[in-house]
């Protein structure tokens, strides 16, 4: 298999070209948004908390300018070849994964509820039983 030929992280931020855009499309447009979604919250608290204070241009104009840069940087670095090569062998491995059907996931949740409840039920009988217990013989004041 032919090794990728990396750069620098710099470099590519400063790029415009897309390092093979259509493989692993959907894990990297995915991967970008999270990114982006990661950097505007970010933004949006700065311009609630500490920019507070400030005039409107400065309240607005810097959290703009983190998202602006943000952006840019999520689009960028999922076109960082080692980043993306990575990202592209993840979505080619979930495309191997076995996924269970809708019928699957629903017996194994009714089994997960119905044990918690049964764990819950028997934790209250034990803890029943020894409150009844430790107070009778006096270890244990009851209110």
């Amino acid at each position: 298999m032919a090794r990728a030929q990396t750069t620098s992280l710099w470099s590519d931020l400063a790029a415009v070209s897309l390092y093979k855009r259509n493989q692993g499309k959907l894990v990297r447009q995915l991967t970008a948004a999270v990114i982006f979604l990661t950097v505007a919250l970010g933004a949006y608290s700065l311009s609630q908390t500490v920019l507070i204070s400030y005039g409107p241009y400065v309240r607005y104009g810097v959290p703009a300018l983190i998202g602006a840069i943000g952006g840019w940087f999520a689009f960028r670095v999922i076109h960082h070849s080692p980043f993306a090569e990575f990202l592209i062998s993840v979505d080619g491995e979930l495309s191997k994964v076995t996924w269970a059907s809708r019928g699957e996931v629903y017996r194994a949740t009714v089994v997960v509820v119905a044990t918690m409840f049964l764990f819950a039920i028997v934790l209250y009988v034990y803890d029943f039983v020894w409150m009844k217990l430790l107070s009778a013989i006096g270890v244990l004041q009851v209110v």
